[in-house]
């Protein structure tokens, strides 16, 4: 039973009832007109989702975009909290961390965060590509926008894109001097502070722009063994940028970015005895551990990016971005959540990417417009896990992967006439994976002395792939576009860093990429003088050479020891349907939802030499799942507004892990959030905020790994009130 609402809930749900007659309002103020409305701004948000500008009602592709304003409106903290407003989308923390992410897009994605394995959800940084999920799982400060391309985008943004994209976008240079501070309060002791400053070096056309975060909150549990916070947070984020926009036929921009989460370990709830302690029950609290291991969990991530535009004439512009980007893990995974030592791993990671990217626009005013670009990747990820199982074997994963890829792309776009348009276009992906593994046994918690090698391997394997695209588009009237398209992505395949060679020889062998082959028709329409959009969108995809990682027992063991196995599924079909509503219901009330089912299947799945398809199921893919938003906006006599809304969150029972256990597995829930945001006029602001209001139990993930007696869960936040303050000027 969900505990009783705190006073703060309590008060956050008697403001939304109470703004409609609060007597600040000026009941007699002129209404905003239907063009500045919060929906019709919809028809007029740009995107960037086929590399160049158009409007999101334009745009192909399914696309759900956040402008600043509506990121804040949804109380979008991180990128997790994207999660129930764009269909088809899960996203959250990886397991024990808290900046680690899983990210899946109708049923593609990946959920191990090792290296040598690619995720299936492309993370963008400002047109970068973020190869690793440590520290991906970005903080929404001083942001233009974020937007959320759903389907395959392997011709435009190439491998690991195979489910989508999410794409980041920080607030651009301007000319004038200005800047924004935030100041956040909350439950948990949750104190967080933004920074955005924007500063003209003159009349010289240069700026400079300065972007902070300090983000802080005590934890959801504790360590009741040492008294230590466990899902807490801290976090230090910052970028800096630099660059020229003083001239009409140039402009550069140099950005340099950095994280440093110090947070501890996530809480994880023990759902069922271990039988190697049977003794220690679970405990009542869903956070609350007793691990033996240190509370440390710290990843720390640089990047720096180079873009430079260059119109070349009148039809021809190039872009180029230089990009180098580096991470550094150290984390603590106690699986049993005990002082008991069953199965403790303290794994440290680092990586390297460097990439470079020109891209050629045209568009010379005609019928055809396109864009054409030259990709090149290099990167470098590694590190040291150290397992030890019950004091008794002790072991490592040690290695790294080096990813060398070049990719040449193409898109363009042909009208026939004012109503009919054809876009072809295609990507080829060269790609080489040199793998470097040596994994060996110990004598003791020092490793210090070898007893055995696991694995040692030096080996390579390329991939070539072909992405194709061709969309068809519609345009039956000014208010309705029909498209019908054909997408393919991949994800690169590659080598199983926890290889056991010696026990397994079948683990040193590389696993497939995946392709996926995707069919999509679309409309994106608007009624009643644009105060109504629907987009909807239907899919069929033709998914192979799943990529799945999984436990494998380690033959003849004593004591029990397992390994982290890889494997590739055979084939699968996903089938969905996705409809977005915004909606203008009177000059004061905004209605925005979601819905979609989704429909996963796998059609192979060889195991053991016997197809068992039948009996597997998709992970982090529900049936179904939706959201809707009830806004209320009321204008203020100098000016202000305050928006009250208050929105409903719903998803079908999800597999979090392939393992499929029902005890892990996460029924049908819903979620509750409101707020009350009080524009008080153009420089303040105040907000106050609350996500999971009915304080909904609800696991993202766990672990069920029979042969240590390991059941554990891990859970989503719990109910947060937060009063938000703003000046900007």
């Amino acid at each position: 039973m969900s505990p009783k609402p705190s006073r703060l809930a309590l008060a956050l749900l008697a403001a939304l009832v109470a703004v409609p007659a609060a007597p600040l309002l000026a009941q007699d103020t002129p209404e905003k007109e239907t063009d500045e409305s919060e929906v019709a701004q919809l028809a007029t948000i740009t995107v960037t989702a086929r590399k160049r500008e158009e409007t999101l009602q334009e745009v192909p592709v399914a696309v759900t975009a956040f402008s600043e304003q509506k990121l804040e409106d949804f109380n979008v903290e991180d990128l997790s909290d994207l999660d129930a407003q764009v269909p088809n989308l899960t996203v959250y923390a990886a397991r024990g961390s808290s900046s680690t992410i899983t990210a899946y897009i109708r049923g593609v994605g990946q959920s191990d965060p090792l290296w040598g394995v690619d995720p299936g959800v492309g993370i963008y940084l400002d047109d970068v590509y973020i190869a690793r999920p440590q520290g991906a799982l970005l903080d929404v400060f001083d942001v233009e926008r974020v937007e959320v391309l759903r389907g395959p985008q392997g011709t435009l943004y190439g491998k690991n894109t195979i489910g989508g994209a999410i794409k980041y976008v920080s607030r651009a240079l301007d000319a004038d001097f200005g800047g924004r501070v935030s100041v956040t309060a909350g439950e948990h002791n949750q104190q967080d502070v933004k920074v955005g400053l924007n500063v003209p070096l003159g009349d010289s056309g240069w700026a400079m722009r300065f972007a902070g975060a300090n983000l802080t909150r005590d934890g959801y549990g504790e360590n009741l063994r040492t008294g230590q916070d466990v899902s807490d947070k801290e976090i230090v984020a910052g970028r800096f940028t630099l660059g020229y926009t003083g001239s009409d036929r140039w402009s550069a921009k140099f950005t340099a970015d950095h994280i440093d989460d110090a947070s501890a370990v996530r809480g994880a709830r023990m759902l069922a005895a271990n039988r190697f302690a049977p003794t220690a029950l679970p405990l009542d609290d869903r956070y609350d551990v007793r691990n033996g291991m240190p509370n440390v969990n710290d990843t720390v991530m640089d990047g720096y990016s180079l873009t430079l535009d260059f119109t070349l004439n009148d039809n021809w512009s190039l872009k180029s971005v230089t990009a180098q980007r580096e991470s550094d893990t150290e984390t603590n995974i106690d699986f049993d959540t005990l002082p008991n030592i069953i199965a403790d791993v303290k794994a440290f990671y680092s990586d390297e990417q460097t990439s470079q990217e020109f891209q050629l626009n045209y568009d010379a005013g005609g019928n055809f417009t396109g864009v054409f670009g030259l990709y090149w990747f290099d990167g470098e990820a590694g590190g040291t896990v150290l397992n030890n199982f019950f004091n008794l074997a002790f072991g490592n994963t040690n290695g790294r992967v080096d990813t060398d890829a070049i990719a040449l792309y193409g898109e363009g776009t042909y009208r026939f006439n004012d109503q009919w348009a054809l876009t072809v276009g295609g990507r080829w992906t060269d790609e080489e994976k040199t793998v470097d593994i040596f994994n060996q046994s110990f004598r003791d918690a020092t490793f210090s002395t070898p007893l055995a090698t696991l694995s040692d391997l030096d080996d390579s394997v390329g991939f070539t792939n072909f992405s194709p695209k061709v969309s068809l588009d519609y345009q039956a009237t000014d208010d309705i576009l029909l498209y019908g398209l054909a997408s393919r992505g991949f994800k690169s395949g590659g080598f199983n860093i926890r290889a056991n060679i010696s026990a397994v020889p079948a683990s040193g062998r590389p696993f497939d990429d995946e392709v996926v082959t995707t069919y999509e028709f679309g409309a994106k329409m608007a009624f009643a003088d644009q105060s109504w959009f629907v987009n909807a969108a239907y899919f069929w995809s033709d998914y192979k050479d799943i990529q799945l990682s999984i436990f494998t027992t380690i033959p003849n063991s004593n004591p029990p020891a397992f390994f982290g196995d890889f494997t590739n599924a055979g084939a699968a079909t996903v089938q969905g349907v996705e409809l977005e509503l915004f909606g203008q219901l009177s000059d004061h009330w905004v209605l925005q939802g979601n819905v979609a089912w989704l429909d996963a299947e796998y059609d192979e799945f060889i195991s053991g030499g016997v197809d068992v398809s039948g009996a597997q199921k998709f992970t982090n893919a529900p049936e179904f799942s939706g959201a809707l938003s009830l806004q209320y906006i009321h204008p203020l006599a100098n000016g202000g507004e305050i928006r009250s809304r208050v929105g409903y969150s719903y998803q079908d029972k999800v597999y979090p892990t392939t393992d499929l256990s029902e005890a892990i597995a996460q029924d049908g829930y819903g979620l509750w959030n409101a707020s009350v945001i009080w524009q008080v006029n153009d420089a303040w602001k105040v907000a106050l905020e609350g996500n999971n209001l009915a304080d909904e139990e609800y696991r993202t993930t766990g672990y069920n790994i029979g042969a240590l007696g390991i059941l554990t869960g891990f859970y989503g936040p719990p109910r947060q009130i937060s009063l938000t303050a703003s000046y900007e000027f």
